[in-house]
C-alpha cells in the first residue's frame, strides 16, 4: 500500500508520562510509550485500563492533561491537523453513517479528508473490492450485518492511506467468524508496512496480532513486552488441578504451595506455576494420594496472556460486548485442553 505521506525517523508513535483526569477519575497516571513503524503495538486491559483514553488522546479527540505524545514526530497538542491527516481510526463502534450507503460513505471520507474527486472514487472503489463488500456497496450502512459495518468502518478510515491506524477494540461484538475475518484484513494491512496501535480486551487477539504489548491497569502500564516474554514471567509451566469442592480446593492449595505460586480459580480448582512441569506433576499427583485429596483433572500446560493479566493486576480481563474467545476464559480452556492424566 503506497501513501502520500512524508516518511517519518524514529518511533512512529511516541507517548511520554501521558496523564489525563476527569474530575476526580484519574483516567491516565504516566503511561510511556514506544511504537516502532511498521509494527502492531496492543494495549490490552479491561474497560476503564485507559486505553481507549490513549487513542483519544494519539487521535487529538482528546487534550491530554501532562505528558507529550506525537504520532510520526508531530505534536498531537501543537500539530492537530497534521496529525490527524497522517492517521486513520477504527474504533469499537462503527462510525459510518448509517443512512448512506457504504460508496457513499466512502465518498464522503474522501471528501472530509481533502481527496481529489477522482482519486477518492477510484479509492472507494478499491476499498469496496478489498474488503468484500462490492455487491452490497448500493445498501445503506444500516441494513448491514456487524461484520460488514466493521470492514466499512475500517475501510473507511483507510481512505486516505494513512501510515498509521488506530484501532479501538475493533471486534468488539463480532462472533468468531467476523473476528477471524477482521484479523486476517488486519495481518494484510501490517504485511504491507503500516503502523498499528490495537487496543483490545481480548486476550487471543492480543496474542495473534501484536508485535508488542503493554498491559494496562488503572491507567499506568503494568508490563509490557512481546507475548512470549509477558508468558515467560510465569514461569515455564503451570499445573491445573480440579477438585471436587471449594473445601478440598483450599486444603489442596496450601499444600501445593511449596512448589511455586498457587491459587484458586474458579471456585474448586487450583493452579500451580512450576519451573519443572515433569517431575512437579509427579510430586504433585503422589502429595495430593497421600493426603487423600483425589483431583478429578489434572492438566499441565504453558502460560497463556489470560495467566499474565491475572497475576499482574489480580483480575481477568473481561470483554465486554460480545462473547469473548474461549481460549480467554482458563475454566473452559482447562477442561477442554489435553489433559494429562496421572494415575
Amino acid at each position: 500500500m503506497t501513501t502520500n505521506h512524508a516518511p517519518h525517523d524514529g518511533p512512529a508513535i511516541e507517548v511520554e508520562s501521558l496523564t489525563k483526569r476527569f474530575g476526580s477519575v484519574v483516567a491516565l497516571d504516566g503511561i510511556d510509550l514506544s511504537v516502532p513503524a511498521g509494527t502492531v503495538f496492543g494495549l490490552l486491559g479491561p474497560n476503564g485500563a485507559g486505553k481507549t483514553t490513549t487513542v483519544r488522546i494519539l487521535t487529538t479527540i482528546l487534550q491530554p492533561d501532562g505528558g507529550h505524545a506525537r504520532v510520526l514526530g508531530l505534536d498531537v497538542g501543537r500539530e492537530p491537523h497534521a496529525v490527524r491527516a497522517s492517521l486513520g481510526l477504527a474504533g469499537q463502534y462503527a462510525a459510518v453513517d448509517e443512512h448512506l450507503t457504504a460508496r457513499e460513505n466512502l465518498k464522503l471520507a474522501g471528501w472530509l479528508t481533502g481527496q481529489p474527486r477522482a482519486s477518492a472514487r477510484a479509492r472507494g472503489e478499491e476499498l469496496l473490492e478489498r474488503f468484500d463488500l462490492t455487491a452490497a456497496a448500493g445498501r445503506v450502512a444500516g441494513t448491514y450485518s456487524g461484520g460488514m459495518r466493521k470492514r466499512l468502518d475500517l475501510a473507511v478510515a483507510l481512505v486516505h492511506r494513512p501510515p498509521v491506524l488506530f484501532l479501538d477494540e475493533p471486534t468488539t461484538g463480532l462472533d468468531p467468524q467476523g473476528r477471524g475475518d477482521l484479523w486476517e484484513l488486519i495481518e494484510e494491512l501490517v504485511a504491507e508496512g503500516m503502523t498499528l496501535l490495537l487496543t483490545t480486551q481480548y486476550l487471543e487477539e492480543a496474542d495473534r496480532l501484536a508485535d508488542r504489548i503493554a498491559v494496562v491497569d488503572n491507567g499506568r502500564v503494568v508490563a509490557e513486552g512481546t507475548a512470549p516474554e509477558l508468558k515467560a514471567r510465569l514461569g515455564s509451566t503451570i499445573i491445573d488441578v480440579g477438585l471436587a469442592d471449594p473445601a478440598a480446593a483450599a486444603r489442596a492449595r496450601v499444600l501445593l504451595e511449596p512448589f511455586g505460586p498457587a491459587e484458586i480459580v474458579d471456585g474448586t480448582a487450583v493452579e500451580v506455576n512450576v519451573d519443572d512441569g515433569a517431575r512437579a506433576l509427579l510430586q504433585i499427583v503422589r502429595l495430593l494420594d497421600r493426603e487423600r485429596l483425589e483431583p478429578e483433572t489434572v492438566a499441565i500446560r504453558e502460560p497463556t496472556l489470560d495467566d499474565v493479566f491475572l497475576t499482574l493486576t489480580g483480575r481477568r480481563a473481561e470483554a465486554s460486548g460480545g462473547a469473548a474467545p474461549d481460549t480467554n476464559d482458563r475454566g473452559r480452556a482447562r477442561r477442554r485442553g489435553a489433559q494429562r492424566g496421572a494415575a
